[in-house]
């Protein structure tokens, strides 16, 4: 293989190939890593891990997809020079407008790769785990987005975003966010202004729409194909290819006929008149022939 033929890291990095899903089950758990990390934690530092966290993700999203070479070349540039402007704001300005800004491209961040995501698991031709866990994580994704999105209001706003004055930071934006997005309204936070408010049922909407259409949709043919030959769908072996004959155990299972029903057959074949088999006469001697 010459060197001009030789695949680079970035064209390994951004192709879709056909182990491209099995990338699903790891995003999954950068989120999850990433949810854990700040709800335990604040401060500067978590939401720099934060941003390269979602960096990652955003990455992850951009291989499966198989973008251009290009086009994945100008969105890794833009997505490294952007994050490294944003964690530069956060150390530098961490709780006035520059974290606002910070927020803001966190959320832009993730709304790209939820984009990546629903599209990547829309157009596979099949329903497997791995599309069920590209849709968890694209779910993960919108409660995480929201919750940078009420950030960067919070920041914008005077640092006031709740009613009752309460402080602002990424545990309890996200955990205002997820009661939003899975429609729980425990009430302990609500936001003050319109703004956040219609942001709110904006968010609320999503996650009934993404649940009840993407998700169980999913779920639901995932277990019907798992579920299909074992209840009795029709096989047509007619049309089935030389040496591609479905396995015995995947067969329709068929209890044997009863009494009437055999005598409701026998009824209705036709009735068959047995033909006499004709023998060849034996051959009569001529007269004058001994």
């Amino acid at each position: 293989m010459t060197p001009a033929t030789r695949p680079t890291r970035l064209a390994r990095l951004t192709r879709s190939g056909r182990d491209s899903g099995n990338q699903f089950g790891l995003l999954l758990l950068i989120l999850v890593t990433s949810y854990l990390i700040s709800a335990f934690t604040t401060g500067v530092l978590v939401s720099i891990i934060q941003i390269v966290l979602f960096v990652a993700v955003a990455l992850l999203a951009l291989r499966t997809e198989g973008f251009g070479r290009r086009a994945a070349q100008l969105a890794i540039v833009v997505a490294v020079v952007g994050s490294v402007a944003a964690i530069t704001l956060s150390l530098t300005h961490s709780a006035d407008a520059g974290a606002g800004v910070t927020s803001l491209w966190t959320a832009l961040i993730l709304l790209f790769s939820v984009a990546l995501i629903v599209r990547r698991v829309l157009v596979q031709p099949e329903v497997t785990l791995q599309g069920i866990f590209g849709a968890i994580s694209a779910y993960m994704i919108i409660g995480l987005m929201f919750a940078a999105f009420y950030g960067a209001m919070y920041r914008f706003g005077g640092n006031t975003f709740f009613a009752d004055r309460s402080a602002g930071n990424s545990r309890t934006f996200q955990y205002f966010s997820f009661t939003t997005l899975t429609t729980l309204g425990y009430g302990d936070y609500t936001a003050a202004g319109s703004g956040g408010q219609a942001v709110a049922v904006i968010e609320a909407m999503v996650g009934q729409v993404f649940l009840a259409t993407l998700v169980a949709r999913l779920v639901a043919s995932f277990r019907g194909m798992q579920r299909g030959p074992q209840q009795g769908q029709p096989i047509q072996d007619s049309q089935q290819a030389p040496g591609n004959e479905r396995p015995s155990a995947a067969r329709r299972w068929r209890p044997p006929p009863t009494g009437r029903q055999r005598l409701l057959r026998a009824v209705r074949q036709p009735t068959r008149v047995p033909q006499r088999r004709r023998t060849a006469s034996p051959a009569r001697a001529r007269p004058g022939r001994q």
